[in-house]
């Protein structure tokens, strides 16, 4: 078996549309094609014996075992290694269930798909399952855990901790999309656009610095809180031994001694009764701070109250870490058998955290006259900690409900004192049903960035979902966390309808946001040159933090490679689907690649809408399968479905007469005419007039007034400012150069049906073939090239992609003489010569045609030679 590729799928893709991170493995299966699982000897006993937890995969038999009894009466290695990949997952601790398995056009070789939760793991599962696969047939012996083990490692090492999952589950809930900046980073960019919000942990994007600065001084937040009256124990802020034994002679043991910028109680210890522990406690602490807060230790129980927003949402009673007796096992074989709870994790990996042997520990038993070696009694609690923190062992019991008010309203008035929106305040209290001031109680610390395990994961007690508080007081709008998505694919006139709905939306909108084969835009200003139309580009507009609309190109390469970048949009464009890129990635029908295409359509909202070419058969045909709303555009008005739709009273946009009509579903109004639409060249490019009848149509159900979208699309120039090599015509002193983006047969024929009526006393065209098209998409653009120039130049894209330039070259030439033998050909590699020696032959009244997919290396070439040579009109 050999591996081909591994894709990463990470958005709506075309194995699933709710199934988002996807693993898709191309596998060629080898001799193993003619080898399924009954013919493999022991196979099936042996895939039973070393991962017997696959018998809980049901499989097409759809009950449990049935996986099982595919494998038994004879399945193919793909579909075995897709389990394998899905059961080591789970296994390891991400729960996986989704997974399919197909085979492609070439013999022996399969896409394998499955789910994954991390990413990194994901790709790791699908090069284990092959190796186990192999083991399995090979009868090599394995421990099925030495796979599990490197999963479950490299799960902890990139899992979002606790707290932060904890809100990141509760915007999905919300469906509010979410981005991590970076792996293994806890920034998370919540919302798309101007929308935006940002959390780091616990502290979000409205956080005050003030605030988070008061609590981590730990002595300015006591004299903040004493200034409001709020009990707090008293205590000193020290930072030599000398000062240290001079607030033991203002306090009375026990004491505290803990870091004055501390958190989650590294460095604390509590309970001290003598100058020596002390001593001991105060260079642990500086380990942490140079100062050191010592402080007297009061009696009660150790609570956290949560507040969001200003407001108390949760409440706990923390436990220190412990172990309870069962009169056989030793403290030390307890604690062992307690970091064996599947809830306790190394660090924050787990809802729990494993509990660790120290100097605090031991300090803490001799203070309960215990030690490792100790066999505590039946139902004996052995404390191992001083401190109740989750982060060195300790649990939480929900005790929300039962706190009295007047603690809630302290905890509310604390928030305020500090300034901060979320903060974790730590309370001691004999009893949190009584009133605050009728106890031995006091205020300890505030913490910013407090964590929500305690909360959200509570030994007793209900779990309180706090993420959905701070999801709540992030986006009080559920409206508010999107901005619109028009999303626009097709085959042909994706870019200059994409950048034209652009055009129109910058007319309403302040920050308007587009992604093209040309480069990522903002109001018209390019900060990305290149390719752009696949997620990466996409997203870095959606989370772009001034834009309030987003304009997607959105090509069949990013869909194929990663998926959508957004769950789903606002309105979804297809401006047709023709012939091209076929053979690549397993497309090789045009069936296939309306498959692909038909994700934008699926993926638009309910209440979203659907543009839709009447007159492109494939287009039309996946509207026809979907609920919501459609509009139509046509060219040829006297498409029989028109009429149909009028009847009706559904949206549409037609050209007749030289004008452009829409039907609002009542009533039909004249837009304007060809003349008003600069890049239609008065109805001459029939192929940009379908791009405006998109966009025009894309910006009228999206609420943009009429008056608003014709006064913009007669400002859109056939321009390289505005359409780069879409139909860019220069005038040249007494000849013309036309460059255009064609690169497949349906580009190439538009661009001669718009050459038809261009009257000139020869036509040079400068040509290429692009490596990565069929031989006979190639061969048919030169055909049609045969069919409208009078001279052709053929030069070599920079990209042969596999193929060679000789190769290339004769599909084109063959293709030339199959329609003219006698057509002159120049055979020109290298794109500035091609022009430069096209320049050279040009005479007056001529066209130079260059039709390319590099379209900047163009521009850029003819436009250095153009500027050098002063020839420019």
């Amino acid at each position: 078996m050999r591996i081909q590729k591994i894709t990463i799928l990470k958005g709506p893709n075309i194995w699933s549309n709710h199934r988002k991170k996807l693993i898709q493995m191309r596998l060629d299966l080898e001799e193993l094609e003619f080898q399924p699982t009954d013919k493999i000897q022991g196979f099936y006993e042996r895939i039973q014996e070393k991962i017997p937890t696959l018998y809980s995969h049901r499989c097409s038999e759809d009950h449990e075992g049935g996986f099982f009894v595919r494998v038994k009466e004879g399945t193919w290695m793909g579909h075995v290694i897709e389990h394998i990949a899905l059961e080591i997952q789970t296994l390891a601790g991400m729960d996986c269930g989704f997974g399919r398995t197909r085979s492609t056009k070439e013999l022996g070789v399969y896409n394998v798909v499955f789910n994954y939760l991390d990413e990194e793991a994901g790709v790791a599962a699908a090069k284990l399952s092959v190796e186990i696969a192999q083991k399995l047939i090979d009868h090599v012996d394995f421990e099925l855990n030495d796979y599990i083990q490197p999963l479950h490692d490299i799960y902890c090492k990139n899992k979002l901790g606790p707290s932060t999952q904890n809100i990141v589950d509760a915007a999905i809930s919300r469906n509010i999309p979410w981005k991590r900046v970076s792996k293994n980073s806890s920034l998370i960019k919540l919302g798309y656009g101007k929308f935006q919000k940002s959390i780091q942990a616990t502290i979000t994007s409205q956080t005050s610095y003030f605030g988070v600065e008061n609590a981590g001084n730990k002595h300015y937040t006591k004299t903040l809180l004493n200034e409001h009256h709020i009990p707090t124990p008293q205590g000193f802020k020290i930072r030599t031994l000398e000062e240290l034994h001079h607030a033991l002679n203002q306090l009375t043991f026990p004491v505290v001694i803990k870091p004055l910028d501390g958190n989650q109680g590294k460095g604390a210890t509590i309970n001290i009764t003598t100058s020596h522990e002390a001593e001991i406690a105060f260079l642990l602490a500086q380990k942490f701070s140079q100062e050191v807060i010592v402080e007297k230790y009061i009696k009660g129980y150790d609570h956290r109250i949560l507040v969001i927003n200003k407001k108390v949402v949760a409440i706990a009673l923390r436990k220190p870490a412990h172990v309870i007796g069962d009169g056989v096992h030793t403290i030390e074989q307890l604690i062992e058998i307690e970091n064996h709870n599947p809830l306790r994790g190394e660090g924050h990996c787990n809802v729990l955290t494993k509990i660790s042997i120290d100097h605090d520990t031991m300090q803490v038993l001799e203070k309960q006259k215990q030690n490792l070696s100790s066999i505590p009694n039946l139902n004996e609690v052995i404390y191992l900690k001083s401190t109740s923190n989750l982060s060195t062992g300790g649990s939480s019991i929900n005790v929300t409900d039962v706190a009295h008010p007047s603690t809630i309203q302290m905890a509310e008035k604390i928030a305020h004192i500090i300034d901060l929106d979320i903060c974790g305040i730590d309370i001691i209290t004999e009893d949190i049903r009584l009133p605050f001031d009728q106890t031995s109680s006091a205020v300890l610390e505030v913490n910013a960035a407090p964590g929500f395990r305690m909360h959200s994961h509570p030994m007793e007690g209900e779990p309180i979902h706090v993420g959905q508080h701070v999801i709540d007081y992030l986006f009080p709008d559920p409206q508010k966390s999107k901005i619109p998505i028009i999303a626009v694919t097709g085959t042909n006139g994706k870019t200059t309808t994409t950048r034209l709905i652009a055009h129109i939306f910058q007319h309403t909108y302040q920050n308007v946001g587009f992604t093209t084969t040309d480069g990522i835009y903002i109001n018209q200003q390019l900060i990305e040159k290149g390719d752009t139309t696949g997620p990466i580009s996409a997203s870095k507009i959606l989370f772009d933090p001034i834009v309030d609309v987003a304009v997607l190109e959105t090509a069949r390469g990013g869909i194929l490679r990663e998926g959508l970048a957004f769950d789903q949009c606002n309105i979804g464009v297809i401006t047709n689907i023709e012939e091209d890129h076929l053979g690549l990635n397993d497309i090789e029908t045009l069936k296939d690649l309306t498959r692909v295409k038909s994700l934008i359509f699926e993926n638009t909202k309910p209440d979203g809408w659907l543009i839709v070419n009447a007159d492109n058969e494939p287009s039309l045909s996946i509207s026809q399968t979907l609920e919501g709303n459609k509009a139509y555009f046509f060219e040829n008005s006297s498409n029989p479905l028109r009429l149909e739709l009028e009847e009706k009273g559904i949206v549409h946009i037609y050209q007749k007469h030289h004008e452009i009509i829409l039907f609002d579903g009542k009533a039909k109004t004249v837009l304007c005419t060809l003349d008003q639409i600069p890049i239609a060249y008065s109805g001459k490019a029939k192929f940009m007039v379908y791009n405006a009848l998109t966009a025009i149509l894309t910006a009228f159900v999206h609420g943009i007034k009429p008056e608003v979208i014709v006064k913009a699309i007669s400002s859109f120039h056939p321009s390289v400012e505005y359409t780069p090599g879409r139909l860019n015509i220069f005038h040249v002193k007494d000849y013309h150069i036309l460059v255009d983006y064609a690169h497949n047969p349906s580009g190439y024929l538009a661009i001669k049906d718009f050459l038809n009526d261009w009257k000139c006393k020869r036509k040079i065209g400068i040509i290429s073939g692009i490596g990565d098209r069929r031989d006979q998409d190639i061969v048919k653009c030169a055909q049609i090239a045969a069919s409208m120039f009078d001279y052709i130049i053929i030069r070599q894209e920079h990209h042969l992609r596999g193929r060679t330039e000789k190769e290339i070259s004769s599909l084109l030439i063959n293709g030339i003489k199959s329609i003219d033998p006698n057509i002159p050909i120049q055979l020109i590699p290298h794109e500035v010569e091609a022009f430069e020696y096209a320049l050279k032959i040009v005479r007056k009244d001529e066209l130079i045609v260059a039709l390319s997919d590099e379209v900047s290396s163009v521009l850029n070439s003819l436009n250095q030679y153009l500027i050098q040579n002063k020839q420019m009109a």
